[in-house]
């Protein structure tokens, strides 16, 4: 299980949990699957479009637990929200990432698409 580093800012908002939690969950490949609306798409730089619920977690499924993830940011405004901070694998290799969310509804809780940067 990779050591998780939440992002201070969070704490007092439902929303900007769960928009950390997505985040977290697209760079550990662990998330519960209500978090994706059924339709959801994922683009990303590094790879084409994913479309659906199922692809979006089989996809998740391939990626390889970091050994850390920082949550540096985690915020949301209306349908829409985004986090970015840093990924360190096992070998100490560190990246970055950021994922803008768009939920179905003002409530945000289904992702409806995710664009993710990294």
């Amino acid at each position: 299980m990779p050591r998780i580093i939440r992002s201070p800012d969070c704490g007092n908002s439902p929303k900007n949990g769960f928009v950390e939690d997505t985040a977290i969950a697209l760079e550990t490949g662990i998330c519960d699957p209500e978090t994706f609306d059924p339709a959801v798409t994922w683009e990303s730089t590094s790879t084409r479009q994913i479309v659906g619920r199922t692809a979006v977690l089989e996809a998740l499924s391939t990626e390889h637990a970091p050994a850390k993830v920082i949550v540096e940011y985690a915020i949301s405004h209306g349908r829409v929200g985004a986090a970015s901070g840093e990924v360190i694998r096992a070998n100490g290799e560190t990246s970055r990432f950021c994922h803008v969310l768009e939920f179905t509804s003002l409530r945000a809780n289904h992702v409806a698409r995710v664009k993710s940067y990294d």
